[in-house]
């Protein structure tokens, strides 16, 4: 059963709440494969205005671990998120939320994922340091006014 489909036949207006976990499962049901672990408890208020009208507050709180950005390491992020929804019921009598869960943990996680200074796995900031390093001198040189002089005196 999918903790995310709220029953709306089965109940008049007024106001209801439904309490449930979106785990590393959840995320993989939809194809994720960037998130490596998730605990995001859900919280979802549910306000049956009538048949034609449905709201739904939710918050979404936890956490959510993905690769660093810059080290490939594991990284624990943060997810604390309150959207709302609203819904007009047709032939289903059923709202599913689990796409706007997804959706909105994802929304949720910053765009550059990495861990603060000095907390990357040393080996990879070295490695990539020693690349930038290379980098930077190569277009130093390339960029000197006296790159056109190099070689002049060799022989031909």
């Amino acid at each position: 059963m999918n903790p995310f489909i709220i029953p709306l036949n089965d109940w008049a207006a007024g106001e209801r709440n439904f309490l449930s976990h979106a785990g590393l499962e959840f995320f993989q049901k939809f194809g994720n494969t960037e998130i490596l672990d998730a605990d995001v408890n859900v919280e979802i208020r549910v306000l049956k205005k009538s048949a034609q009208k449905v709201e739904a507050d939710l918050h979404l709180s936890g956490t959510v671990t993905v690769p660093c950005d810059r080290c490939l390491e594991p990284l624990e992020i943060s997810v604390d998120a309150t959207p709302s929804e609203v819904f007009t019921p047709g032939e289903d009598p059923d709202w599913d939320l689990s796409q706007a869960v997804y959706d909105y943990v994802c929304l949720s996680l910053p765009m550059q994922r990495v861990h603060p200074e000095g907390q990357c796995n040393p080996d990879t900031v070295r490695f990539l340091s020693h690349e930038e390093r290379e980098d930077e001198e190569a277009e130093a040189e390339a960029n000197s006014p006296f790159a056109a002089l190099k070689g002049l005196f060799d022989s031909k």
